[in-house]
């Protein structure tokens, strides 16, 4: 079979299946020994010692942390205030229905 090409603009010819793309013939069974091969995990970098992760890793933090927009003193207390409320809902929210639930409870089972 042959495998359809569709020009690419610059002379050449690309293939028109994902297959012809990586390389592999549209027929090819994946035992013909084409195709990518596997990757050598011995190619992976050296374990690094401990102090060196965590001097990363807290180097990595700070970075994280100049990125951040820090709220100006109006937000952060708006921001609290808003908290504080819905907090103060949610709390009266299920202390109803707590409450609720308690009651249909000793109407039923009669306590």
């Amino acid at each position: 079979m042959a495998e359809e090409s569709e020009p690419s603009g610059d002379g050449q010819e690309r293939p028109s299946t994902a297959a012809g793309r990586r390389g592999r013939r549209s027929g090819a069974a994946p035992g013909d020994g084409e195709g990518r091969t596997t990757t050598v995990r011995d190619a992976r970098p050296a374990k690094v010692s401990l102090p060196n992760r965590i001097v990363r890793f807290l180097r990595e933090v700070v970075a994280e942390l100049r990125k951040v927009i820090w709220p100006n003193r109006k937000q952060l207390i708006t921001y609290t205030i808003v908290v504080l409320i819905f907090v103060s809902f949610m709390v009266a929210l299920v202390a109803g229905l707590d409450f609720v639930f308690a009651q249909a409870v000793a109407f039923v089972f009669g306590t």
